[in-house]
């Protein structure tokens, strides 16, 4: 099942559609990429017969992978080194969010004056960068959770001050986006989990946002039937290929939602990646039925709705309930603790979660203590 989209951009979807690569390439005048990676892929033939496609096809390829899990300010100042004593012209940003964040990072500041920080999302800060010195991208991602390839922003750590910063620009959309299942078929069951809960909480939070944008909310209810059909098959059967495709498109629906607002998961789990150095995904896996709980007074009408549609009971204990079953099923622990996680920096956490963008469209407004609170709750285990 192969297709072409162009919402939100280009889409190039189905089984081996990695192969056209090196024609999106020139498509999108990009003669000399950077394929920006994280150090595992890069050694993989997932990005080696990469390589070697683009350079038969006559591109001038090199690959950048010096980032980490979270990446960091650190990372993306050395691939924008690369790219400009490379003399590249485009990039490829390849793999899970870390090296499509940092790729489309690059994209964005290796034409610049500005600085990364000068580009947090906040007010106009966006207006800093000159549009017209933004390179053009290619995101391919191996995994099905972040959809950061059809994000206008990238998560990055400031060391610095021990927090995600989230970088904005709207020319920070991939010119292009392969959507290849193939790529994602090697992927560890823990890690489809973690990815697939983290697209099931994008297209959740955006859809309790409380902001008027019904056609984000139709595109995020979609994406959670994806989900809600194919995650566990993903994870149980690594080469069902229609359950990786559906959870690829899954992904990508939730970052398109989720434009109308997230909400305290991605609040509490900015900061909490930051500062324990945890897989984002499985954060917001972990912290999912909490968040529900906490949000129970504002969202459970529109959550009852949501059931219906996934031919559960019309009722929020009926969602609560499947999503508790399904964490089960596929391996997420029930506590943040099983992350490593105490609750010794609760009110650190707190005090930054409501400083977090993501906390601005939460269905329900939360102090710091509660934010204190809520983490506590999920390192502890108690949900009731």
């Amino acid at each position: 099942m192969n297709a072409d989209w162009n919402y939100p951009t280009a889409i190039r979807v189905g089984d081996g559609r990695i192969r056209d690569l090196p024609a999106v390439c020139r498509e999108f005048g990009i003669g000399a990429p950077l394929l920006v990676t994280d150090p595992g892929l890069a050694r993989l033939p997932l990005v080696t017969e990469r390589v070697a496609e683009c350079a038969a096809a006559g591109l001038s390829i090199t690959v950048f992978s010096d980032l980490k899990p979270n990446p960091t300010g650190d990372n993306v100042q050395a691939g924008i080194d690369a790219y400009r004593s490379g003399a590249h012209d485009g990039v490829i940003a390849f793999g899970g969010g870390s090296g499509l964040d940092v790729g489309k990072s690059v994209a964005v500041l290796a034409g610049q004056t500005c600085a990364l920080w000068d580009l947090e999302d906040a007010g106009d800060n966006w207006r800093r960068a000159d549009a017209a010195r933004i390179a053009p991208s290619i995101a391919v991602p191996t995994t099905a959770g972040t959809g950061s390839e059809v994000g206008r922003a990238a998560l990055i750590v400031n060391p610095d001050a021990q927090r995600k910063v989230i970088i904005f620009h709207p020319r920070m959309l991939p010119a292009c986006v392969i959507l290849d299942p193939q790529l994602t078929v090697g992927l560890p069951p823990q890690l489809t989990a973690a990815t697939g809960m983290d697209a099931l909480s994008h297209n959740l939070e955006a859809y309790c946002a409380p902001q008027y944008h019904p056609l984000a909310e139709g595109v995020a209810v979609e994406g959670m039937r994806l989900i809600a059909a194919h995650l566990a098959a993903a994870v149980a059967t690594p080469d069902d290929i229609d359950a990786r495709r559906a959870m690829l498109v899954a992904s990508l629906m939730g970052a398109t939602a989720f434009q109308r607002g997230l909400g305290a998961m991605h609040a509490l789990a900015h900061p909490l990646g930051a500062l324990y150095d945890a897989h984002h995904g499985a954060l917001n896996a972990v912290l999912m039925p909490y968040v529900l709980a906490a949000n129970r007074a504002a969202i459970e009408p529109r959550i009852a709705r949501l059931a219906r549609h996934l031919d559960l009971a019309p009722t929020f204990d009926a969602f609560l309930d499947w999503v508790l079953k399904l964490r089960a099923q596929i391996g997420i622990p029930h506590t943040l603790a099983a992350l490593g996680i105490d609750a010794a920096r609760a009110d650190e956490i707190g005090a930054m979660a409501t400083a977090d963008p993501s906390a601005a469209t939460n269905p329900i407004p939360l102090t710091a203590a509660d934010y204190a609170a809520l983490a506590t709750r999920a390192v502890r285990g108690e949900l009731g």
